[in-house]
């Protein structure tokens, strides 16, 4: 389950709203108990380049630390 503020990358291209495979966003809302996602994505500087809804099967959660 993605959560909210959770690290996500885009795991295809959505060229309509110029965002690629790979960028990585922060989830800002959940709608429908996880079927689609609100992410905001930042440049180095922090600025918001792009806010879209994406539907969850077009997005993969970062996982930073180890199984346990």
């Amino acid at each position: 389950m993605i959560n909210l503020f959770d690290k996500v990358v885009l795991i295809e291209d959505m060229l309509d709203a110029n965002l690629r495979k790979g960028m990585v966003g922060s989830v800002v809302e959940i709608y429908n108990d996880g079927e689609a996602y609100e992410v905001e994505f930042i440049d180095p500087s922090g600025h918001t380049y792009a806010v879209e809804t994406i539907d969850a099967s077009r997005l993969l959660k970062l996982i930073y630390d180890p199984a346990t």
